[in-house]
């Protein structure tokens, strides 16, 4: 299985729109962060966590002509805002129209509807994006293209509920800011964690640094990778240095080979579908 990070930057992005700080104006491209998503490409398929605003330069840049399905990890707009850029995918071996599964919990994806109600229209315009929505439970496990999926609960803040996901010995999180030991325990036995860091002082609805190294000590990954990190967090260079061995701040289009897992033999539904 390979992961990919698209993006590592939080909402704003890095650089940040009229910011001259040294961070914004740094010419290490790994100080260049697009907003938060990522590429999970297993033995089945090629999935893609998240499809914010600069979704389509993200895609653009792997080069990849083919996408099975996107994981919504919540309905805020860095994290969903590019879905409209789905339709080039949908379009790419035309006359043939292939839709994309979109997967996200029933309040993501009644904001998928809103925010995109022209893509659901009973009587839609030529050359809308076809996306196939499919609610998930975050308590139960479901398959993506074949790809078995686990989702892990969280919270952004009291009053937003984010979703984070293991894929295999895979464990992406982003934008917790809270995880209960339940949810904690789903991800014991993974060989990589990645994990939202918004930068070293704490923050009121994304984790710190300190909070997601007490997470990545918690569950004893091998290795471990921040993300969603602001201009705050400093150079990355100096940033590696405060991080302790096998943590990582990650970087836009870095991409780590993860040993396949094992599945389990209790196979759960595809989600949206009767068992």
């Amino acid at each position: 299985m390979k992961l990919t990070f698209l993006g590592t930057g939080t909402s704003q992005g890095v650089p940040v729109i009229g910011c001259r700080c040294a961070v914004c104006t740094s010419q290490d491209p790994r100080d260049n962060r697009l907003r938060t998503a990522a590429m999970v490409e297993t033995r089945d398929a090629r999935i893609v966590i998240d499809a914010g605003p600069d979704f389509r330069q993200q895609m653009l840049r792997t080069g990849v002509r083919r996408i099975d399905a996107i994981l919504l990890t919540h309905e805020h707009k860095d994290h969903t805002g590019g879905l409209d850029d789905v339709r080039a995918f949908n379009f790419v071996d035309y006359p043939t129209v292939r839709s994309v599964d979109i997967y996200g919990t029933a309040r993501t994806l009644d904001v998928v509807r809103k925010d995109f109600d022209y893509a659901f229209a009973a009587d839609k315009y030529r050359g809308v994006p076809e996306l196939t929505l499919r609610t998930i439970d975050p308590s139960e496990p479901f398959r993506a293209a074949g790809t078995r999926i686990v989702p892990v609960a969280g919270h952004h803040s009291p009053r937003f509920e984010v979703t984070g996901y293991r894929i295999g010995s895979l464990g992406y999180l982003t934008d917790f800011k809270t995880i209960d030991p339940a949810e904690e325990r789903k991800l014991h036995g993974v060989e990589v964690l990645v994990v939202n860091a918004l930068r070293f002082a704490p923050h009121d609805s994304h984790f710190d640094v300190e909070e997601a190294l007490k997470l990545i000590r918690r569950i004893g990954p091998r290795e471990a990778y921040l993300t969603h990190m602001s201009h705050e967090i400093g150079l990355h260079a100096e940033a590696a240095l405060r991080l302790p061995p096998r943590v990582h701040p990650a970087w836009d289009t870095l991409q780590i080979e993860i040993p396949d897992a094992p599945e389990p033999t209790d196979d759960r539904k595809q989600a949206n579908d009767p068992i």
